[in-house]
C-alpha cells in the first residue's frame, strides 16, 4: 500500500529567488502561496504551484552546498513538466526568457522539448495525451 502522506518536492536554488519567482509566474503560470526570508532579505523558502503541482525556491548560499546551477557551472537534474498544450507553454517559456535547448518535437514517447530558464534549471516540457 502507498503511503499518500509522502511527497517529492523539488526545490530550486537560484541566484535570485526574487526574480526567479516573477519569471516562474510569467513562464509557467506558477503561483507563489508563501515567501519567508531571512534578516538579509535573501529568500529561504518560496511555496508555489504551477496547476497544482508543487515546489520550492530559495536563494543560493555561498559557502555552502546550497548553490545554484550558475553558480557551479550547470546542473543534473531534469524538471519534467506535463501539461495539457505544450507548445503554448514552450513558447510562454521562450517569451519569458528561457533558452531553448531542443525544439518542442513528437518523439515515439510523445510531444515535448527542452528550456533552460535564465537561472540553470533544465525543464522537459511534455505534452499530456
Amino acid at each position: 500500500m502507498v503511503d499518500m502522506t509522502t511527497t517529492l518536492q523539488p526545490r530550486l536554488i537560484v541566484s535570485d529567488a526574487a526574480k526567479a519567482l516573477a519569471f516562474y509566474a510569467d513562464a509557467l503560470g506558477a503561483e507563489v502561496h508563501s515567501k519567508h526570508t531571512d534578516d538579509d532579505g535573501l529568500i529561504v523558502n518560496a511555496d508555489l504551484t504551477v496547476a497544482g503541482a508543487p515546489f520550492t525556491v530559495k536563494d543560493e548560499t555561498p559557502g555552502t552546498t546550497d548553490l545554484s546551477p550558475t553558480s557551479f557551472g550547470g546542473t543534473p537534474v531534469l524538471l519534467r513538466l506535463t501539461v495539457p498544450d505544450v507548445d503554448a507553454l514552450g513558447a510562454r517559456m521562450e517569451r519569458a526568457g528561457a533558452t531553448v535547448v531542443f525544439p518542442i518535437s513528437d518523439h515515439p514517447y510523445g510531444r515535448m522539448g527542452r528550456f533552460t530558464d535564465p537561472y540553470g534549471h533544465i525543464w522537459m516540457l511534455s505534452q499530456s495525451d
